[in-house]
């Protein structure tokens, strides 16, 4: 079975035999020691090319042809492996391979292939069609797989929401369980009422897409049951709290939660890793109209707890405790939601680190462990039940939104805590799922956090 790719976009990779031309990747001191051919050596003096990280110098050769490349690793390598990422856009079109003793194999090729991405489902003009070899000794599926789940991520925030509502959502998820053979149901509109779903219908009630419970079942029973929860507020104005047009602007990417847990259920399943798998994601627009609901409100959620609604612009969180609760009605060995939560997370670790919570010490461990190995980072936060209290509400069991303004990606933890008490091992990730600035392996847009870490985590479950 080929790799699920949702949108049609060139490989990376050269195809198998294909002439490359090839890319010295060096650093400073490689330039100072003289270890370069010879030609290319005198080539990089006469024009200045110190191996600074990031600089690419084209070395010619005979009339009008490119005899090679240079690529600047800098002086620490290991702090930028994926700096490769840069070559996709230095290198002119064809095909290269890459020759470095500083970065491994998978590093240079992941690096690269993760540079090579762009959105360009809405513009006119051509990429150039750059392609790297990858290097003998990677595994060549693997790293396509990562890629292909690292864009579906990409690919599904930076969609705008007028192409990626709940509806649309909702076929790209099907389409990829369908690729791999996986059982989809949809809960959806006044259904998610009969079913119990009350807090997901609330959120999206006021939208003309209406809202809806999305589930993917793969694998076979008996195998280590993973279940993977992503938020997927697919826009989110707020509600009658209605944001400003700033805070407006990137809400589309508010089904972050929901694009990783894709992504990453696309690794695990196109690598036939040995688990049962479950998805789910609650696909909701928060929008504003006469049903939409108000500050004051109280629901009653699917596990029975009942909920005030002091923000209507907390509405994550809502949505994520009817589907965690419903996760946890029959607890997996792994629990893993994903969310793009609260802008306190950002206020803490800012946008390049996945702030995740678990009361799983050995997760923990291995989560850490997974993230240095694979250069994905994330940062663990306390679920510190001294806050819990900040939580309760006085005509509820719960609040939504707790005065104060304090702590506020501990306390949104803390209250998706109460809808899992049966799971033993769970992990909560607020992630920004976006990138402000562009880097070498990574442009500005929509992004993948921690799903390559989280990959590694379960295959290594899965070969036990």
């Amino acid at each position: 079975m080929t790799t699920f790719h949702y949108t049609d976009r060139p490989s990376p990779f050269s195809a198998a035999g294909a002439a490359a031309k090839i890319v010295y990747a060096v650093t400073p001191a490689e330039i100072e020691q003289g270890t370069l051919d010879a030609r290319a050596l005198a080539w990089a003096k006469s024009a200045g090319f110190t191996g600074e990280a990031g600089a690419c110098l084209l070395v010619p050769g005979e009339g009008d042809e490119i005899a090679c490349a240079l690529f600047g690793l800098g002086a620490n390598p290991s702090e930028a492996p994926f700096i490769g990422g840069k070559l996709s856009k230095l290198l002119p079109a064809g095909d290269w391979q890459l020759k470095t003793g500083a970065l491994t194999p998978e590093q240079a090729a992941l690096g690269f292939g993760l540079g090579s991405y762009g959105f360009s489902r809405y513009k006119s003009d051509k990429r150039k069609d750059v392609r790297l070899t990858i290097a003998a000794g990677a595994d060549a599926a693997d790293i396509e797989r990562q890629l292909a789940g690292v864009f579906l991520a990409r690919d599904l925030v930076n969609t705008p929401t007028n192409e990626m509502g709940p509806a649309e959502l909702e076929a790209a998820f099907r389409a990829l369980g369908e690729h791999y053979g996986a059982t989809v149901t949809a809960i959806v509109g006044d259904d998610l009422i009969k079913e119990n779903f009350p807090l997901v219908h609330t959120v999206g009630r006021a939208s003309v897409s209406a809202p809806r419970l999305l589930e993917m079942r793969w694998g076979q029973k008996g195998d280590p049951r993973i279940t993977l929860v992503g938020k997927g507020v697919c826009f989110d104005t707020g509600g009658l709290d209605i944001k400003g047009a700033g805070n407006m602007a990137l809400m589309k990417k508010d089904m972050g939660g929901a694009a990783n847990v894709m992504g990453l259920a696309l690794m695990i399943m196109d690598a036939g890793l040995k688990v049962d798998l479950q998805v789910i994601v609650p696909a909701v627009e928060n929008s504003i109209s006469g049903n939409a609901f108000r500050p004051g409100d109280i629901y009653r959620s699917r596990k029975g707890l009942t909920v005030q609604i002091d923000n209507t612009d907390a509405e994550g969180r809502l949505i994520l405790a009817d589907a965690l609760a419903y996760a946890d009605e029959n607890p997996p060995e792994l629990l893993v939601d994903m969310a793009t939560l609260t802008g306190a997370a950002r206020v803490a670790l800012g946008a390049e680190l996945a702030p995740y919570f678990t009361d799983d010490e050995t997760l923990s461990s291995r989560l850490a462990e997974a993230a240095k190995a694979e250069t994905d980072p994330m940062w663990r936060l306390p679920l510190w039940m001294g806050y819990d209290k900040d939580i309760r509400a006085r005509a509820a069991d719960l609040t939504n939104s707790p005065s104060g303004g304090m702590a506020g990606a501990i306390t949104a933890a803390l209250f998706l805590k109460r809808f899992v008490t049966a799971t033993k091992s769970w992990v909560h990730f607020d992630i920004y799922a976006w990138v402000t600035a562009d880097k070498p392996h990574a442009p500005v847009g929509g992004e993948a956090f921690a799903i390559r870490a989280l990959y590694k985590v379960i295959r290594d479950m899965a070969a036990k």
